[in-house]
């Protein structure tokens, strides 16, 4: 039997505070003090994740674990969910299967969320990337709800006995995702970037913080900002020096492979770079940048501006600065923030509704 929606909600509110103690110990001065055991396992499991995948550094797995740590919260829960027609209830199941991404960690966990928040079952699929911090943190949680902890169960292999399917992965698996889940109701997500649309008003303390939606998870996110578009004129020496303190990010060694990598041969192509020493600047009509790198491009109106958006719509996956997510804000989405604009609440809901 599926626990009722309340039972669901304090789960993942008792999953919150754990976070939350988590990453107290964390940025405690007192690092030394004993920890309950599901916290230890938490950060055991952090310690084991940043040796297997480096890009998963402490510090920015510790981020990601602040973030949701604040989002399940009782209210912010109930807030979200109050937008929609959630039985306490659900008289019927389903079983979702979910390949879940891996470029940043825990990027997958959202869906999760959704999945038993809803009243169905999960069946997760985890990118080789990321295999290890959400096992370790749902095994953290099995003492508290059992019945709720029963509802997901990650896979090794091919996932089979589902009525629906969530699938991330990059534009030549999405191919495959659609041919394999097409008999069943599905979400498919390929690759995305981010633009950042700067006016030439912006304070040096709003362009600081378009460093953050640039460096954030040294930028493997699909929230990152890949793509800069600038006023005609724009000096872009400004965003460098308001930048300037994310430099030690250079310190990290596959970080600093990329930006030398692609430095070295754009300049044997005899590319037009700006280079500050830690990130390559560089124009481009293309939208998705490499690691170590940011392109950018001039508009002249906003007309220009607004027909480039629309045309790379499908492969935008959110737009930082003017009437958009504000500088700094964009590795930061809310639980009403859907991926690809598709809300995969009402997709799960629908999917209920349906004998």
């Amino acid at each position: 039997m599926i626990p009722s929606l309340q039972q669901r909600i304090e789960y993942f509110v008792r999953l919150g505070e754990t976070l939350t103690q988590v990453c107290d110990h964390y940025y405690s001065t007192d690092k030394d003090s004993e920890q309950p055991a599901n916290v230890q396992l938490i950060e055991n499991a952090i310690q084991t994740s940043q040796h297997k995948n480096k890009w998963f550094s402490e510090e920015n797995q510790y981020h990601m674990l602040a973030s949701w740590s604040n989002l399940l919260s009782e209210e912010s829960l109930k807030l979200w969910l109050d937008g929609y027609e959630i039985p306490e209830n659900n008289d019927n199941p389903k079983v979702v299967a979910m390949i879940l991404a891996g470029n940043i960690p825990l990027v997958g966990f959202h869906d999760v969320l959704c999945g038993i928040i809803t009243g169905n079952r999960v069946k997760a699929k985890l990118s080789s990337d990321d295999q290890i911090l959400l096992p370790a943190i749902w095994e953290a949680m099995k003492d508290g709800y059992p019945e709720v902890n029963a509802m997901l169960e990650f896979q090794d292999f091919t996932i089979k006995g589902f009525d629906a399917a969530i699938a991330t992965g990059s534009n030549n698996s999405a191919r495959y995702f659609h041919s394999y889940f097409s008999k069943y109701p599905h979400i498919i997500r390929k690759n995305r970037n981010s633009v950042a649309v700067l006016s030439g008003n912006e304070s040096s303390e709003e362009l600081r913080k378009l460093g953050e939606d640039i460096f954030s998870y040294f930028g493997l996110g699909c929230r990152n900002v890949t793509k800069l578009m600038l006023p005609e004129g724009f000096q872009i020496n400004r965003i460098f020096e308001a930048i300037y303190d994310f430099n030690p990010i250079v310190n990290h060694n596959k970080y600093a492979n990329n930006y030398d990598y692609h430095k070295a041969l754009w300049m044997l192509n005899r590319e037009d770079l700006l280079d500050n020493g830690f990130v390559l600047f560089r124009r481009s009509d293309a939208l998705a940048s490499p690691v170590g790198s940011v392109f950018y491009d001039f508009y002249s109106s906003k007309q220009e501006l607004e027909s480039y958006l629309n045309e790379n719509g499908e492969a935008i996956q959110c737009i930082v600065g003017g009437e958009h997510i504000p500088f700094g804000e964009a590795q930061s989405p809310g639980l009403s923030d859907y991926a690809d604009n598709i809300d995969t609440l009402e997709f799960l809901l629908q999917m209920n509704s349906k004998n």
